[in-house]
Parts: structure tokens; sequence; C-alpha cells
């Protein structure tokens, strides 16, 4: 099993050390390989993406991936800015399916900003369409209108656009991850004002009708929004479009607490995955050492999961974290009073302890790196 390793900028390079040092001490074989990506690489060979990293996330069975980014880029043309990366690779890649769990641990209902009795047990999925909608829709660019309000002055257009398949298949990526649930799928749209979400729409019911068992409904993306904050444990798995998915996926996050602890996985056809914190890569803290790792250590316990068929190893981790957090440690995005604060490294180590002690003791590393 061949992982290629993509930390990126700002806190990407922190978080991804800490994941890593999880992958060191689980009882499976590994080869590893790490490129730049990104800022990192923009200023290494020119481009955000360059062709050897590319091919070495193309060449993997799973992407492990910090975060891109800085303000000091943002003057750049939009094709080499760092953000740039993660849309090659899911185009390049093919990752259509987006999953973002949203799950408050017992040991943090009050670091959320709803009140515990609202987020107490709550576990949501949230499926994203990644490859279509309006950050992939051509046309799009700059011109001068000749028609609308204002001809002749200079304006920016986007493309928002589906095709049947695109969301046949993540129609069918949910309802069979409800099936795996409890059942439920919450589709996303905005078909009151949205020609390409009436269609989204039409074949939801379409695809829904091949999963009698699982019962399908439907929310305008605006009360979405609004449920997730009101009553967010009446979702099991909510499925929408790429834009709709980004927005109410992050909402979810502080739901949980903080986005530091919302891991994702990127999935196209095969099950090969790219695994990311669902978090930026937030230079305005970079190198301090305090950044929360447990999203990007979670995310490895989805790739273990989905694209490497080791579900025992993804338990543990997913069981060390929580060992964790009822040991009262904390980063400072979920601390409260009477827990105790740390930073990126000694969080990533408190993980590494607790499944080192799940094996009485005994730590076995098989990992090779380049």
């Amino acid at each position: 099993m061949k992982i290629a390793i993509l930390p990126g900028d700002g806190i990407g390079t922190e978080i991804v050390a800490e994941a890593v040092k999880v992958l060191n001490v689980l009882d499976l074989s590994f080869e590893t390989e790490t490129a730049l990506v990104g800022g990192a690489a923009y200023e290494a060979h020119g481009h955000p993406l360059p062709e050897s990293t590319l091919n070495l996330a193309k060449a993997a069975d799973a992407v492990l991936f910090g975060a891109v980014g800085d303000w000091k880029y943002d003057k750049l043309e939009r094709a080499l800015r760092p953000e740039q990366a993660i849309l090659g690779l899911r185009k390049n890649l093919g990752l259509f399916a987006n999953f973002r769990p949203a799950i408050c641990y017992e040991q943090l209902t009050h670091a959320s900003s709803l009140k515990p009795e609202l987020v107490a047990g709550l576990d949501i999925l949230i499926i994203r369409e990644l490859t279509g909608d309006i950050y992939f829709g051509q046309p799009r660019g700059r011109r001068t209108a000749v028609d609308g309000l204002f001809p002749g002055a200079e304006e920016a257009f986007d493309t928002m656009r589906y095709s049947r398949p695109e969301v046949e298949r993540i129609a069918h990526v949910a309802f069979q991850a409800a099936r795996r649930r409890n059942k439920r799928v919450t589709s996303v749209d905005k078909a009151n004002v949205l020609e390409t979400f009436q269609f989204w729409k039409d074949i939801m019911i379409e695809v829904g009708q091949q999963y009698p068992d699982v019962a399908l409904d439907h929310m305008y993306v605006d009360n979405a929004a609004m449920q997730l904050v009101k009553a967010p444990k009446k979702f099991d798995v909510v499925v929408t479009g790429n834009m709709f998915g980004d927005i109410l996926s992050d909402e979810a996050a502080m739901l949980t607490g903080s986005i530091g602890m919302l891991p994702s996985a990127s999935l196209n056809d095969r099950n090969q995955g790219l695994y990311e914190p669902s978090h930026g890569s937030a230079p305005d803290i970079a190198g301090q050492g305090v950044a929360n790792p447990l999203a990007t250590i979670l995310s490895v316990a989805m790739m273990l999961r989905y694209s490497l068929n080791q579900t025992e190893a993804a338990d543990r981790i997913e069981s060390a974290v929580s060992a964790v957090l009822s040991a009262g440690l904390r980063t400072g995005d979920i601390w409260s009073e009477g827990t105790k604060r740390v930073g990126t490294r000694e969080m990533g180590d408190a993980v590494v302890a607790a499944l080192v002690a799940q094996t009485g003791g005994k730590t076995i590393t098989s990992i090779t790196t380049s």
C-alpha cells in the first residue's frame, strides 16, 4: 500500500507530521512518499501542483493532504495560487465524492457553540459532490457586459452546471452510505430558484426509488443552514452540490466544537482517496505549535477505512482519540475550564501513547519512507 504525503503550507506541515507519527505505530506495512504542494511547490517549482506531485498522487492508493494557501500568494494569477492544487487533484484523480462526518464527542459537548443537549450524540455525514457545480463549470471569466442592468460595464461570471451521470453517481453514494447508518437521506438544493437544482432534485427522486428502505427528504439550502443550528440531530446523511456542501460542512464543523475536529475523505470510483482536515492552512498561527492535529489524525482513520481496507486500525485510531479527550487534553480551539491545554506535538504524542497502550506498550513500525 502506497500513501502520498502532501503537507502543503502553513499549519499543514505541523498537523501532517503528527498524523504520520500515528501511522508509524500501527502494525501495518506501508510505503510513503512525501512531495511539495501548494505555495511550497510554487516556491520550488513555479506551480502549486507540479507534474511530479500529481503523478505521485495518481500512483498512490491514498493521499494524505495537509492544507494549502497563504495571504502572500493572493496577488498571483489564479492558476498559480496554492488553492489550485487541491482543485487540480480533485479533477485529475476524479475525486467526486467528499465525505465530511460531523461527530460531537461526548467529551466536547461543552466546546460546541450550541447547547449541550442539541449536540450530545451528534453524528451527521455530509456528502458533497466535489468535481462539478460552479467550481468547475464552464464558461467562466471576465468580460464587458452586453446586456443586463449595466451594459458596457465590466462583469465576472461563473457557470453552475451538473450532468445526469454526475448527480446519479453521488446520489447512489449517499443512499448506500445511509443504508449503513440510519437509512435517512436529506438532499439539499435550491430548486425553487435554480434550474440546476430542480434537475438535481428530480434525479435524486428517481435514484431514491431504487432504495425503498431509505427515507428521502428535500430541503432548501437556506433552511438546511438554519436547521443545522436549530435541530442538528434530525439529520443523518446530507447530500448536496459542491458549493452548498462546502458551506454547510464548515457550518456543521462548529457543532462539533471546532473545525479542528472535522476530518474528510474525497473518493473516486475506485475508492482511491484524498484525506485532509476540513480546515485551511491558518497562516496566522503557523509555526506556533498550537494547531489541532486531531482532524488530520481522524482523516488517517478514514483513509484506513475507505481506501486501504484496514477497518480495525481505523477503529483503533478513533478509540485512541476518544481516550485522549477523556484524559482531558485539549488544544486551544477546544479548551475549556478544567481541561489541560496542550500544543500540536503534545496532542499527537498523546494519541500515539494511547495507541501503544492498546498493544500492551509494544510499538510496531513497518513503514518505509522516501
